[in-house]
């Protein structure tokens, strides 16, 4: 499938999302819940309208910026590479923001449904997929784990993106296990999230300075 193919199914997600707003505005109330605590029950609310045409708008946004970064990028002949993976990874996540925008909606419409579970499961889908993803990126400024080290070293990024491939499977697999703890289900998600944010970036710290160090003396030896 080529990248038009794909991005048309992107771009048919942001169409998908204005229609669920426009055909579910003259049955929904001034006032859309659109927040929900860490137990699933709503806590805050937007005028309608601007919940209506808030996801349309940043899916929107967000699909333009990832329409250009391939065309823009430093380092743009690298992300042709995996181009197939990077733009799956667009229509993964475009096709997940339709998901939250459409589960908002279904929710003030009067459908009963736990939505922190809804988010759960769409989440884990989209975090596999980058688990997916990772050991395919290659250096680059605006996809994958970008660190200071891992984009000064191609073996440090390649390492890296290794393990960060394994922790974001991990993290999609507890994420659904946090299904089966009620009120406690958000943390499978949020806390794997930010240990793999925090590990995958010391681990590539930890690789350039073993490496800078094994480099050093090496060098020092053959003075």
């Amino acid at each position: 499938m080529k990248t038009i193919h794909r991005f048309g199914l992107a771009v048919g997600f942001v169409v998908l999302s204005g229609i669920v707003s426009l055909l579910a505005a003259p049955s929904l109330p001034g006032n859309l819940v659109t927040h929900w605590n860490a137990a699933g029950e709503p806590d805050a609310t937007m005028p309608k309208q601007l919940a209506l045409w808030l996801f349309p708008a940043l899916t929107t946004g967000l699909f333009v910026v990832f329409a250009a970064i391939p065309r823009i990028g430093p380092l743009r002949e690298n992300i042709a590479e995996f181009r197939a993976y990077y733009d799956w990874f667009v229509v993964i996540f475009t096709g997940y923001l339709v998901l939250v925008h459409t589960g908002i909606v279904a929710f003030n419409l009067g459908y009963e449904f736990d939505f922190t579970a809804l988010i759960l499961v769409g989440a884990a889908g989209l975090f596999y997929y980058v688990g997916v993803f990772l050991p395919h990126a290659e250096p680059n400024w605006f996809a994958g784990i970008r660190t200071p080290w891992t984009l000064s070293s191609d073996e440090v990024w390649d390492r890296t993106h290794a393990l960060g491939s394994r922790l974001f499977k991990l993290t999609a697999v507890l994420t659904l296990v946090g299904l089966f703890f009620g009120d406690l289900a958000i943390y499978f998600l949020l806390v794997p999230l930010l240990l793999t944010a925090g590990v995958t970036a010391a681990y590539s710290y930890y690789l350039y300075e073993k490496i800078e160090r094994e480099s050093d003396s090496a060098s020092g030896s053959n003075l």
